[in-house]
């Protein structure tokens, strides 16, 4: 009896649907865009705003929110092509707004991989959905990235320097560790393994957000000594959004929606759980309390950890990886930044440099430790790559890590400062004292809460005594006073 395929699956059907075109992958990969997409907005907006001091809730979160859109624009009209275009020394600049272009199948083209005599390795990576889905879906990630260095700054960067920050570092900095390492550049070609962003993401965000907090210089004295969050259960329902959006964030990267795709997504739950239990036992080992906020951390700690590896790594290697992402920033946040002065002396104020400079490069060299083989086969271009744990090249592997890392920590801080210095020449990076000292209402002309009932302004005579500053028993402890 002869089989007929379902109408639904025909191609040909209309010109909306060419022979190349993969429904089920071109609609996880729209899917995996919008998670992404979802743990920026509104899900970072929502940590930044209700992490941080009630002055700067609206502040904190309006970063986040214009940095999403600067960059969707900027990524359209030059930015994708300079991660992901032709290559031109890096990647070319260019639109990619045009409908001939974005309804084509996509390609990368400078990702053919070719053996040394010239013939091909691996061939050029194009998916089976239009242009216009990958460069949106490289979009979120570009966006987020921004607004994960951000996390350094929050409490005091003048907001108009932040407008221009954004663009500037979006074509100098991500762009070249994009191309660098997915567009078909060198570390790409080298065979180092980033499988989703540890190196292009985390390490980048966390460095440059470290380096422009020197350059930014830190917040009021007051602040710094205490900032406590204006709404732990709010910052919860950002940091959920977070955790599951990494499902699209780590599942959308093998470009379809296949068996490497399933292993990246459970890789990438199991570890944050891993690591966010880690950090807390270690809490309440040391401070004798599970703080809410340090499980925060620990959670970000081991999806970030999990993020180069994710789907070339094994159950057991994540497991292994929760707990080293749940311990070593844990150890470089509440020991090591309290004992060396440079830490000690830079503002990060959200310890971005921590859970996600420390925990991205930790994850790039667990890659290279625990990366198997046939895993490696499904996604990456050089053949028969393998983590050390499985012999014969993988110790050479590690260093190719440890190399690529480097390279992205380099470029970031020497190029964010030069950004940092050239906005500095324009506007200032810090605002003005009587800005720091009011906060929200100073900058915008806006505050988080109506507290005192509908347009009625504070007044300490009818209202009685306010300050941010919550009189405690006891002075807070672990990651809460970090933070």
């Amino acid at each position: 009896m002869a089989s007929t395929v379902p109408v639904a699956y025909q191609g040909n059907l209309s010109a909306s649907v060419p022979d190349w075109l993969n429904k089920g992958d071109n609609a996880w990969q729209m899917i995996a865009a919008t998670l992404v997409g979802l743990q920026s907005v509104p899900g970072l907006v929502i940590l930044y705003g209700s992490v941080v001091k009630k002055k700067w809730a609206v502040n904190s979160a309006f970063m986040a929110l214009y940095a999403f859109a600067a960059v969707v624009l900027c990524w359209v009209i030059w930015a994708y092509k300079m991660s992901f275009g032709d290559k031109l020394l890096l990647g070319k600049a260019g639109p990619a707004l045009g409908q001939k272009y974005l309804l084509k199948q996509s390609a990368l083209p400078a990702t053919t991989h070719y053996h040394k005599d010239g013939t091909v390795e691996t061939a050029m990576v194009m998916p089976f959905y239009p242009m216009a889905t990958m460069v949106w879906f490289q979009c979120v990630f570009a966006a987020i990235t921004v607004i994960l260095l951000a996390g350094s700054l929050l409490g005091r960067m003048n907001i108009r320097a932040w407008m221009m920050f954004v663009p500037l570092w979006l074509t100098f900095c991500y762009t070249v560790g994009a191309f660098s390492l997915w567009g078909g550049g060198f570390l790409f070609h080298w065979g180092v393994m980033d499988y989703s962003g540890g190196y292009v993401i985390h390490l980048s965000s966390g460095i440059a957000g470290f380096t422009t907090a020197y350059w930014v210089g830190p917040r009021s004295t007051k602040d710094r000594e205490r900032f406590p969050p204006n709404n732990v259960l709010l910052m919860l329902a950002g940091a959920g959004l977070l955790w599951l959006g990494w499902a699209g964030f780590n599942g959308g990267d093998p470009y379809a929606a296949n068996t490497d795709s399933s292993m990246a997504v459970l890789n990438t739950n199991i570890c944050a759980a891993t690591s966010l239990l880690v950090w807390t036992w270690l809490d309440v080992i040391f401070f004798k309390k599970p703080s809410v906020i340090g499980a925060v951390q620990g959670m970000i700690t081991g999806l970030v950890c999990i993020t180069p590896a994710a789907g070339l790594v094994q159950g057991w290697a994540a497991i292994v990886m929760g707990i080293l992402s749940g311990s070593v920033p844990w150890f470089t946040m509440m020991i090591l930044h309290k004992r060396w002065t440079l830490l000690h002396h830079i503002d990060d104020t959200l310890g971005v440099f921590h859970t996600h400079a420390v925990a991205g490069y930790l994850g790039g060299i667990l890659t290279g430790i625990f990366a198997e083989p046939e895993l490696c086969s499904l996604f990456l271009p050089v053949t028969n790559s393998r983590g050390a744990v499985y012999g014969g090249s993988g110790g050479i592997q590690v260093l190719k890590q440890l190399a690529g890392g480097a390279f992205i920590i380099g470029w970031n801080a020497v190029v964010t400062s030069i950004i940092c210095l050239v906005v500095r020449v324009v506007l200032p990076l810090r605002m003005p004292e009587e800005e720091l000292l009011i906060g929200d209402d100073a900058v915008h002309g806006e505050e988080a809460y109506a507290l005192w009932g509908d347009g009625e302004k504070y007044d300490s005579a009818k209202h009685g005594l306010y300050s941010d500053d919550t009189m405690h028993q006891k002075p807070s402890s672990g990651a809460t006073q970090v933070v």
